[in-house]
């Protein structure tokens, strides 16, 4: 395949990352998508960063080997976990020419004209919160900010096994709510740190404080890869223009089929593959 046919690959350690996808392909449709999920290994949230950053270099490689110039890391934990290792050690190596991006950095950057106290509170997986990885990335953009981060392992779970609507979920949902804001009851902007919750969102500002604003992150990255593939030519015209999208999945097909048309609104159509 020619350079100029390249695709855009997005990677997740599960569905989550569809909820990315979807805004990608919402503002910019003209493109070629590639989406992997590691569904048979997820969660990555508890997982080790040496795990992490092992199975989110074989999903790269593998998006690498499927022509994929760009790879977007569409999970919180992998950009905390493994993306900087990546950028800084294995591109240069295995893909000079490629490019891998994350979900934080572009969050955090526009954190400053949302936050009016500069207060923000973080609801994301065990992993992103012991990562620090928003804490950090807020500190180079502004010392002026703070940030309060509490896990909310219970969410994606909730999320992946079709309970985001059910009754049973408003007390999970409820509870690192309220633990978030007794931390810091400054907080006027809640980022939600996992791209599975927005599936929670009906309920999430259900229970959060008038007046706080809660941040998903699909617009966001999708506005943030609109620019740099502005700023950067060179690589915007290796992408082809085919308004395609495909799905890989660890897991079993049918299944990654049926939960993955709940988060596109669309049907899906999954391959297997293998990760090593």
């Amino acid at each position: 395949m020619t350079d100029s046919c390249q695709k855009i690959g997005v990677f997740d350690s599960g569905y989550g990352g569809l909820t990315i996808l979807r805004e990608l392909r919402r503002r910019l449709p003209e493109y070629g998508w590639l989406y992997l999920g590691d569904n048979a290994r997820a969660p990555y949230g508890a997982r080790s960063f040496e795990l992490v950053y092992e199975f989110t270099r074989q999903a790269v490689e593998t998006l690498f080997a499927r022509d994929c110039s760009l790879v977007i890391l569409a999970c919180n934990t992998a950009s905390a976990k493994a993306l900087r290792t990546i950028q800084q050690q294995d591109l240069p190596l295995i893909a000079p020419e490629n490019r891998v991006l994350g979900v934080i950095r572009p969050t955090v950057e526009v954190l400053g004209d949302i936050s009016r106290s500069g207060h923000v509170g973080l609801l994301a997986t065990p992993g992103t919160v012991k990562s620090h990885s928003y804490r950090m990335e807020l500190e180079k953009l502004s010392a002026d900010m703070t940030v309060t981060e509490v896990a909310a392992p219970m969410w994606v779970p909730l999320v992946e096994n079709g309970e985001a609507d059910s009754p049973g979920a408003d007390y999970f949902v409820k509870k690192y709510i309220d633990t978030l804001m007794a931390s810091d009851p400054d907080i006027d902007t809640i980022v939600l740190g996992c791209t599975h919750y927005p599936m929670l969102l009906p309920k999430i500002r259900k229970y959060a404080p008038e007046g706080v604003t809660i941040l998903p992150q699909g617009e966001i990255v999708a506005d943030s890869l609109a620019c740099y593939l502005k700023r950067h030519p060179e690589m915007e015209c290796r992408l082809g223009k085919t308004a395609t999208t495909e799905y890989l999945t660890t897991e079993n097909p049918e299944k990654f089929n049926d939960i993955a048309s709940l988060f596109m609104k669309d049907p899906v159509e999954a391959r297997h593959i293998c990760l090593s």
